[in-house]
């Protein structure tokens, strides 16, 4: 039977908690690790509160809190905020928040007058609460990390999606494959991912008249009979990742895949999604599906071994940056 802790020859102890959102990932964290998540009581009170109650003692140990702050965004957030609190005033030594989704992460600058830098906020609460280290998984910004005034370790699952694909072009599965970025912001990341996959490279352009809304403007790039992989750090109520395949599939593409490492989908996400170009959309279980999902149009891949793996290196005083040969930072 699997302890609930790793200890250290020094006395140090490893202790794993989830919060409600991130139970699943959680528990596949803590099998990697070869060790029990820990037991922590939580529950809404009639009125909307949240109470936490950790049912061990944590007296001393450096303790790493899993949670993505996903729907219900503000719930999860809350529910993180106060598991720090508690941990804080349960004389834990080490308090890490693993946070494989960072909610609030496209709000990074102020893009209009009198708009708040709500990535920033979120920095500042989870600091406030206490927390001392944070490890988050493909940040939509990378200038979320200078936010922090603690150590920050960025992780990436982007490696994962590549050798999904890799797998499927040695199998025969990839006609000449081209990666396909979304916008120039993501040319980088659809780069990177088309250098190892051997692919060619392609970008939409596109215009955002308001939040949640987006119109492709133009394809550069050749697509013509290719497999085409239009890449994206997350998948929300996915109207520019539809638009996007309609336009690549307009342009002659044999088949069009769409790859992401957050899969939120909102509203009318699946809905869409059934009705487009798109023939299989690889996701990680970064964020929990809703019980609505098409399972026949997903391929999930977990990212729990990466992130055991770095919650591991972090306990142990060793390198996180090691784990992905020093490719964690794509943007």
């Amino acid at each position: 039977m699997s302890s609930s802790t790793i200890d250290r020859q020094d006395n140090k102890r490893l202790m794993v908690f989830s919060g409600r959102t991130s139970r699943e990932l959680g528990d596949r964290i803590a099998d990697d690790l070869g060790i029990t998540l820990g037991d922590v009581n939580l529950k809404t009170f009639a009125n909307g509160e949240i109470y936490v109650r950790f049912e061990e003692s944590i007296r001393g140990a450096d303790i790493f809190l899993v949670q993505s702050t996903a729907q219900p965004v503000n719930d999860s957030l809350m529910e993180l905020l106060i598991m720090i609190d508690a941990a804080k005033l349960a004389s834990a030594h080490r308090i890490n928040a693993v946070i494989p989704w960072y909610g609030y992460s496209r709000q990074d600058k102020k893009s209009a007058p009198r708009e708040p830098i709500t990535a920033k906020l979120v920095a500042e609460l989870l600091q406030a609460a206490g927390v001392d280290r944070v490890l988050t998984m493909d940040l939509h910004a990378g200038q979320v990390q200078g936010f922090f005034r603690i150590p920050v370790d960025h992780m990436t699952a982007v490696p994962l999606i590549v050798e999904h694909f890799r797998e499927r072009k040695e199998r025969g599965e990839l006609v000449r494959p081209v990666v396909v970025s979304p916008d120039a912001g993501r040319a980088k990341l659809a780069n990177h991912v088309a250098e190892d996959l051997g692919a060619d490279l392609a970008v939409l352009t596109k215009q955002r008249p308001e939040h949640n809304s987006a119109e492709i403007t133009l394809l550069v790039g050749d697509v013509a009979g290719k497999d085409a992989i239009l890449i994206d750090d997350m998948i929300d109520t996915a109207g520019t990742l539809v638009a996007g395949a309609n336009t690549i599939k307009a342009a002659g593409a044999r088949r069009v895949y769409s790859a992401a490492v957050h899969g939120l989908f909102s509203g009318p996400a699946f809905e869409r999604l059934r009705g487009s170009a798109i023939e299989e959309v690889v996701i990680t279980d970064t964020v929990p599906l809703p019980p609505d999902a098409p399972h026949d149009l997903l391929k999930i891949v977990s990212v729990s071994k990466i992130l055991a793996d770095s919650i591991h290196n972090v306990f142990c005083d060793e390198s996180v940056s090691e784990i992905f040969a020093g490719q964690n930072q794509l943007f």
